[in-house]
C-alpha cells in the first residue's frame, strides 16, 4: 500500500531543506517533482527542483487531466502529475508531495487517506528574516509572501501534523519519525524501543497535541492580518 505524504509550509519556512534531507534518509520514498510555469532561479535544474514548462504546455496538460492537483501561485502555475502516484504504487513505494495549501486541499479531496504535514516557522519575525537572508525576492515580493503566509497559516487545522521548524537537525529527526511512524501503523509487528520513541516523537506533532504550542506563533502573525497585511 502506497502512502501519500503531503508537506506544506509558507515560503521561507525551510520546507525544501527538510524535504531534501529526509529524502536522503528515508528508504522507499519517492518524490514528486512539480511542474511549474515560473522561470528557474539560481542553480535550479529542469527535472530536479521542478519541471519548467511554458504556460501553454501546462494548460495542455490540464486539458488532458494529467494533474492530481494544480494551483496558480504568485501568477504562475504549479502542479503534481498523476504519473508520479501511479509509478510509486507500481514500485510499492510511498510518495512525498511538496505542495501549497491549495494543492493539499485538492489532494485530500481526491485521496482522503493521504497524510498531511504543515511546517511552521517559530514566528513571523523569523520567517521574514529567512526570506530576506536568501535574497531571492524584491521587497514587494517579500511583503506579498508574508501576507500569503498569514493566509496559509490559517489552514493549519486541516493538517494531520504540525511541525515547528525552529532547529533544523531536530526538525529533520521529527519529520523522519512522522513518516516512519505512519508506515508502522500499516504493520502488526511488535515495536522496538527505538520505534516506540519514534512514535512518541511523531505523536507530539499531532494537531490535537500541539495546539497550545502554536498559540504564540499564530499570534505573531495576527498583527499583520489586523493591520491589512492580507
Amino acid at each position: 500500500m502506497t502512502t501519500v505524504f503531503i508537506i506544506s509550509a509558507p515560503s521561507g519556512s525551510g520546507k525544501s531543506t527538510l524535504v531534501n534531507r529526509v529524502r536522503e534518509i528515508v528508504p522507499d520514498l519517492e518524490f514528486s517533482v512539480s511542474y511549474t510555469t515560473r522561470k528557474p532561479r539560481g542553480q535550479e535544474r529542469n527535472g530536479v527542483e521542478y519541471f519548467f514548462v511554458s504556460r501553454e504546455e501546462f494548460e495542455d496538460m490540464l486539458r488532458r487531466d494529467e494533474f492530481l492537483e494544480h494551483a496558480d501561485v504568485f501568477g504562475n502555475y504549479y502542479g503534481t502529475a498523476r504519473r508520479f502516484f501511479r509509478e510509486a504504487k507500481e514500485r510499492g513505494n510511498d510518495l512525498l508531495l511538496d505542495i501549497d495549501v491549495q494543492g493539499a486541499a485538492q489532494i485530500k479531496r481526491n485521496l482522503p487517506e493521504a497524510v498531511s504535514i504543515f511546517i511552521l516557522p517559530p514566528n513571523r519575525e523569523v520567517l521574514e528574516s529567512r526570506l530576506r537572508t536568501r535574497s531571492l525576492d524584491t521587497e514587494d515580493v517579500i511583503q506579498t509572501r508574508l501576507a500569503t503566509a498569514t493566509r496559509e497559516i490559517e489552514n493549519y487545522e486541516n493538517y494531520d501534523y504540525i511541525l515547528v521548524n525552529d532547529r533544523l537537525e531536530e526538525s529533520i529527526v521529527v519529520l523522519e519519525s512522522i513518516l516512519l511512524a505512519e508506515r508502522l501503523q500499516r504493520t502488526k509487528t511488535k515495536l522496538t524501543a527505538e520505534a516506540e520513541a519514534m512514535k512518541v516523537r511523531a505523536e507530539s506533532c499531532r494537531l490535537k497535541n500541539v495546539r497550545q504550542r502554536l498559540q504564540p506563533i499564530l499570534a505573531s502573525f495576527a498583527p499583520a492580518a489586523a493591520s491589512g497585511g492580507r
